[in-house]
């Protein structure tokens, strides 16, 4: 039996597990109660600026060890304003090149007990990825273990289980 899911964003079916997790909006936005939301904060699916704070719409890979790719926890992250129009300035261009930037976890994870506020590397990516982002290497997190360790496929159905995603 091959297992499959339905999309949440198209709708469709796709063989195999889903290898992402995304929140739609950093946790600050989202706990505006949703008739203010959209008056209150400026945001598009891929950045959103509130009260004077800037976010970038990110992706944290954790490698998997037992096939190539990765799962991609869909979070955002706590930019300063420099960082922030600069992403904007290469948005549509190719931003690769350019070295990491710091910034801040912007969602909880909660199977990993990450918070708000863990510090993150974001690196730009070409105009049609999301910018990668990278725990620090002094973070000894159980998020950051697993990011630099990679997960298996136990930890994988773990993790899709705790989510209701399976």
């Amino acid at each position: 039996m091959s297992e499959a899911f339905v999309c949440s964003v198209c709708g469709q079916t796709h063989e195999g597990l889903p290898t992402q997790w995304a929140w739609k909006l950093p946790d600050l936005v989202w706990a505006i109660p949703e008739g203010d939301r959209e008056s209150a904060a400026d945001f598009t699916e891929d950045v959103c600026a509130y009260d004077g704070r800037f976010f970038i719409r990110c992706v944290l890979p954790i490698p998997f060890t037992h096939q190539a790719d990765f799962f991609g926890w869909g979070v955002w992250a706590e930019v300063g304003r420099s960082t922030f129009l600069r992403y904007l300035d290469l948005y549509e261009a190719d931003g690769s090149t350019e070295p990491p930037l710091p910034g801040t976890l912007a969602n909880v994870i909660s199977l990993y007990g990450a918070p708000l506020g863990q510090p993150v590397l974001i690196q730009f990516g070409t105009a049609s990825e999301r910018p990668m982002l990278r725990l620090t290497n002094d973070d000894m997190s159980p998020l950051a273990r697993e990011q630099r360790a990679g997960m298996g496929a136990d930890r994988h159905h773990e993790i899709l289980k705790a989510l209701g995603a399976l």
